[in-house]
């Protein structure tokens, strides 16, 4: 499996997004199931948003900051291509101050 490596903050960074798919292309097998990793703030609209992006069958893992700032959240979902991954990445950057790991 690939992680992204390079925080994605706000408005998505296309560029990133076409080396990460091409990378997904060349490297796993799909369809797998995919680990994404977010920080948002802590706010229930935040993680509602964030929910609403994942199928009923998404896991999804949350720890809050020791400050209580933010929430660090980990999805783990079955994903059919490098484009359904890649399309996730975009709807979640609409998030306000969501940072995409």
């Amino acid at each position: 499996m690939i992680k992204s490596t390079r925080k994605v903050t706000g408005k998505i960074d296309e560029e990133f997004l076409k080396r990460l798919e091409e990378s997904l292309e060349r490297l796993d097998s799909w369809p797998t199931v995919y680990m994404f990793k977010f920080i948002i703030p802590d706010s229930n609209r935040s993680y509602a948003l964030l929910r609403t992006i994942f199928g009923d069958e998404a896991r999804l893992f949350t720890k809050h900051s020791s400050g209580g700032k933010y929430i660090s959240v980990t999805v783990k979902e079955m994903m059919l291509s490098p484009a359904e991954v890649v399309e996730r990445y975009r709807q979640a950057s609409v998030i306000e101050g969501i940072m995409s790991l």
